[in-house]
């Protein structure tokens, strides 16, 4: 069996090769420090595209590409790998594995979808509104594995009722499948910490343009975006696609009192976990108000989520016996290669600005005759299909600077730009390999490619004319 595929090492080769090509091509009349960063972006990119090497890997190619070609000391290299945006999303990452030990996001899965009802439409509604709950504070991939085996159980559960036609069962069980998926893609949109792009957006802002963009004022933007996209898809998931009416379905009520019951009372370590999570939320949210009262203070979102990930770590659950939430050890399983690729990205940003690049890419569209809402669009449709092939975090790593400079020529604020462009990089509905959660529920075996793509193409569709919207008329109202 073929374990390396030919795409793969194909990729492996052509990324030094294209470095090589263009870093000693006399094709480019640039520096040779901004021809670097182009070789280098070059050498990520298909890596990135062709995951022949980690991702996470080739995020460190900055280290030692820069340095030794002059572009930038290591020193300044290694800061962006230790930027305060990478240490926001460590205490977003260790708040989520305080809430995985102790089944806190079980429990609140599960009540969810017991409130919303247990009739068909209303049970995947329910798995909707949880998937992208959780999705909100943890990642897509751990909500949607969260959500999986709790569906699973429910729609072999409806299986066994004879009574129920295969036609109703199987739009049912597709419902709910690509349901937990889109959600949890879409629902990740909502929130600073929710998913990658996101915070690679904040840190370019911060990092590059000194522009802040608090945890609240993202959720402006971000929640109702990711409500009318999660509301949009349920409508066409149990509506229009794969409708299921008439299916009668008793069972599932007894199944997720069956599942809460084993989780029993709310425990004492879930009590502790939801305090720490409640308050970190709460300063998140209230941070500007406490900082106008106690400026001596200077709370940030980062320094209130690593206060959330240390108490977790410091505050005894049982002093007695020495007994806390989370041990060291914990964090074997924390996404410590979503960090270094949060700061290969920004090495990458500061790289395309520091030798001219993006000044180069402003001027050009400023010299041209480009109308704004054309070069929008386009740069929308282009983020949101190329997500489908690629990751999100590497396509917005490498395209957010470009997106800047062409706001930066155009003479708009680059967060017009900035921000519907990378939420399209989160709205990946139509393929399989497009993001983990569309992997997951497709192992399931309920979900052919070919029904994942009909109903993602029309999503698609929708969030590019949203995003757009979102970029003329609600925007400018926001910054």
């Amino acid at each position: 069996m073929n374990n390396f595929p030919l795409s793969k090492k194909i990729g492996l080769l052509a990324g030094p090769l294209c470095f090589i090509f263009i870093q000693y091509s006399t094709l480019l009349n640039l520096s040779f420090e901004a021809i670097a960063v182009l070789a280098t972006a070059c050498w990520m990119v298909v890596w990135w595209i062709t995951e022949a090497v980690s991702i996470s890997v080739t995020a460190l190619l900055p280290l030692i590409i820069f340095p030794m070609t002059g572009v930038m000391e290591i020193n300044n290299v290694g800061a962006n790998y230790g930027s305060s945006i990478v240490f926001l999303f460590f205490g977003g990452f260790v708040l989520a594995l305080g809430l995985e030990k102790v089944n806190l996001h079980k429990r609140i899965a599960l009540t969810i979808i017991k409130k919303t009802g247990t009739s068909p439409n209303k049970v995947v509604l329910g798995f909707m509104i949880a998937t992208a709950f959780m999705s909100m504070w943890i990642s897509n991939t751990a909500s949607t594995v969260v959500m999986l085996p709790i569906a699973l159980s429910v729609i072999n559960l409806l299986i066994n009722q004879q009574e129920n036609t295969s036609k109703q069962t199987k739009n049912f069980a597709l419902s709910v499948m690509l349901g937990i998926a889109f959600s949890a893609n879409a629902g990740g949109i909502a929130t600073v910490i929710g998913t990658p792009p996101n915070s690679i957006l904040i840190g370019l802002l911060e990092n590059e343009y000194n522009i802040q963009i608090s945890f609240v004022k993202w959720m402006l933007v971000g929640l109702p975006f990711a409500i009318l996209l999660i509301t949009i898809i349920y409508f066409l998931l149990v509506h229009v696609m794969f409708p299921s009416q008439g299916l009668l379905f008793n069972a599932s009520s007894r199944l997720i009192n069956s599942e809460l019951k084993k989780l029993g009372r709310l425990t004492p370590k879930e009590k502790h976990v939801l305090y720490v999570f409640g308050t970190v939320v709460f300063l998140w949210i209230f941070r500007t108000v406490i900082n106008s009262f106690l400026p001596d203070l200077k709370l940030s979102d980062t320094v209130i989520s690593i206060i959330g990930a240390i108490a977790l770590f410091a505050i005894p659950f049982d002093l007695k016996k020495g007994v806390f939430i989370l041990d060291w050890k914990d964090t074997q399983k924390l996404s410590w290669g979503i960090l270094i690729l949060f700061g290969g990205g920004l090495a990458l940003a500061k790289g395309m600005s520091s030798t001219g690049i993006v000044s180069l890419i402003t001027n050009y569209i400023a010299a041209g005759n480009f109308s704004i809402l054309i070069t929008a669009s386009l740069l929308i449709l282009l983020m949101l299909f190329m997500t489908e092939l690629m990751s999100n975090v590497a396509l917005v790593a490498v395209l957010a600077p470009v997106v800047a400079g062409i706001a930066l020529g155009l003479e708009i604020p680059i967060l017009y730009l900035l921000i519907p462009v990378t939420m399209a990089s989160s709205c990946a509905f139509m393929l399989p390999m497009a993001t983990p959660p569309n992997a997951i529920v497709f192992a399931s075996g309920f979900v052919k490619v070919h029904e994942m793509a009909r109903i993602g193409v029309i999503i698609n569709s929708i969030a590019v004319v949203i995003l757009i919207a979102l970029f003329k008329y609600i925007l400018p109202l926001l910054f």
